[in-house]
């Protein structure tokens, strides 16, 4: 099986769905170094052996409205998050110039809640303004659904591309959010996209969805031709819905990652919270496909430090930067 498939990838061809979930099966009991060397194979043919690293800000924090059941900045679960209006610009700044200097390229202002107004964007440009005057990484946007006005006023700001997950597949979204839909995240990608934002969109693993539905959402995000896809591994927060799901095993980890490589082997396919987990195992992750990392922080919960994922990246053999453009 594994054969015909390289034979398939390596010349170009595309995995199908049921091809993919035959190799899931497959490599649940054998032969997963075979598809982790396949992995490593297609993502250095597509990106010779570049790292892309970016990293984000926790700009406004908790009191969201929405019921994502993983999420700690939900108001409806107790967790005790920090709650924050607007994160001072000059930390920002800081932060950012310390990325900078570690060969991270691109720099990302994330925040809690449905969506933001123009008003809130308002406020922001300011810090916006001074990361394009101040540094020279490439600044995101992650805020939650965007209407055409908005995204509008993203690109008029200098953002260069907007982050929204799609989080899981169609097919499972209502058993993680009911406050808002799978396509209501589609339709936030298509205004970034016609106002002439890049797009970054993903999702978690380990919500309890089946690995099936991991490969749906591989395809969905093909099938949107997304280029940059973080995939998170749950970090279960304690007082929401998700506190207690089972942790998902490094095999079905590896597994999961190989696939998206396979199946969309043009992207970056980019590591995200939770790879921590892993501990020192973690590089297997980038030995099964991954070419693409958000370094230092994530939004509540606490990476590995800079300098540790760059020693990582660095004795992998990747150079830090990206042939993405």
């Amino acid at each position: 099986m594994i054969s015909r498939i390289e034979k398939k990838v390596l010349s170009g061809g595309k995995i199908l769905f049921a091809e993919a979930c035959d190799l899931a099966l497959h490599c649940a009991r054998a032969d997963l170094d075979r598809l982790l060397a396949l992995a490593r194979q297609v993502g250095s043919l597509h990106h010779g052996k570049s790292i892309d690293l970016c990293s984000i800000v926790n700009a406004r924090s908790g009191r969201c409205s929405e019921d994502c059941k993983f999420c700690a900045q939900s108001s409806h679960y107790s967790t005790g998050v920090d709650s924050y209006a607007l994160v001072d610009p000059d930390y920002v700044l800081a932060l950012a110039k310390q990325n900078e200097a570690y060969g991270v390229s691109r720099f990302s202002l994330v925040t809690a809640g449905r969506a933001v107004s123009p008003a809130f964007l308002r406020e922001v440009a300011s810090i916006y303004r001074r990361l394009g005057e101040e540094t020279s990484l490439a600044p995101c946007a992650s805020m939650g659904l965007l209407e055409p006005e908005t995204a509008e006023m993203l690109v008029e700001m200098g953002v260069r591309r907007y982050h929204c997950n799609l989080e899981t597949s169609a097919s499972f979204f209502s058993e993680v959010c009911t406050s808002h839909t799978w396509q209501d995240k589609v339709a936030t990608i298509e205004h970034a996209r016609r106002a002439g934002l890049e797009v970054c969109s993903g999702g978690i693993i380990g919500l309890g969805e089946s690995m099936e539905q991991r490969i749906e959402l591989a395809f969905e995000l093909r099938d949107l031709e997304v280029l940059s896809i973080p995939l998170n591994i749950l970090n279960p927060i304690a007082n929401t819905p998700f506190a207690d799901l089972p942790a998902l095993t490094e095999r079905e980890i590896l597994i999961t990652f190989a696939l998206f490589r396979l199946i969309n082997p043009r992207a970056i396919v980019r590591t995200a919270g939770g790879r921590n987990l892993l501990a020192g195992q973690q590089k297997k992750l980038f030995l099964a496909g991954a070419n693409g990392a958000i370094v230092g922080d994530y939004l509540t919960t606490s990476g590995d430090g800079l300098k540790k994922d760059i020693d990582m990246f660095l004795n992998l053999g990747f150079s830090i930067g990206s042939r993405e453009k």
